[in-house]
């Protein structure tokens, strides 16, 4: 089979199953796993299908991958992210920071750079710092709890953040589409991530390459709303040009891919 016909049958497989192991796709191919990787890796860069722990589901604006996937997914891609980020910031600096798998790495790496004061509704985050060498102080928002991605969110939530005035909001998104917009596919954690901008002097946005140039549901805001994205891999085209017009500041942690 050519790897064109290969890879337009693991779309469909995809497609008509939302989700599907290497291995399986691998027996049904009767190719390797590696291939199979290889030809996910691409699919997922071309926004076809979505790559999970094991495997891949399909690329639905509307659902967003279970947060444990999510956690293992990219891993040394977010760490590099969470590093690079985190000598972003000057200790004593006031940071906003939402739920997310990128964000808890990175309040990990932020809790070996110094102390600062950082209000979260992230569990994970609050965690991570709370356990950090160097302990900050730590404020966990109110509001609905949710289970499955480890924050609050809610009504609550959102009053409590428009009382505060922050240096820095340090969001994760689901998607940055090609024009520039950023993405959630959950709306309450887009209410919150909006808040957070709205209450910070400067607002930091976290997102390994697998969320550039792809789509979700809810609209969180427009590229000129953020000031700096920190991500492994240079933005495709057009997505690069709208960021660069809109005066976002892109870092990399990929040197290759400068």
């Amino acid at each position: 089979m050519k790897p064109i016909d290969r890879r337009e049958r693991i779309a469909a497989i995809v497609k008509e199953t939302s989700r599907v192991s290497v291995e399986e796709l691998a027996r049904i191919l009767s190719t390797s796993h590696e291939t199979v990787r290889r030809d996910l890796a691409l699919l997922s860069e071309r926004g076809v299908v979505r790559k999970v722990h094991g495997g891949a589901v399909h690329a639905q604006t509307a659902l967003e991958s279970p947060y444990g996937d999510r956690s293992a997914a990219a891993k040394a891609e977010k760490m590099a992210i969470a590093n690079r980020a985190a000598l972003l910031f000057e200790p004593g600096d006031s940071l906003l920071i939402d739920a997310g798998s990128t964000t808890a790495v990175f309040a990990e790496a932020l809790g070996r750079a110094g102390h600062f004061t950082v209000i979260t509704n992230s569990i994970m985050v609050a965690k991570e710092l709370w356990n950090a060498s160097r302990r900050s102080d730590v404020y966990l928002l109110g509001g609905r709890y949710s289970g499955e991605n480890h924050e609050t969110v809610g009504p609550h939530a959102i009053e409590e953040i428009q009382r505060l005035h922050a240096d820095h909001a340090v969001l994760t998104i689901g998607a940055i589409d090609p024009t520039g917009i950023f993405m959630d596919y959950n709306a309450d954690e887009a209410y919150v991530a909006r808040a957070m901008m709205a209450s910070a002097r400067q607002t930091t946005v976290l997102a390994d390459s697998s969320k550039l140039g792809r789509q979700a549901l809810f609209q969180v805001c427009e590229a000129r709303q953020v000031d700096r994205l920190v991500t492994d891999k240079a933005p495709p085209l057009p997505l690069g040009e709208a960021l660069r017009l809109a005066g976002v500041e892109v870092l990399l942690t990929d040197p290759i891919h400068r």
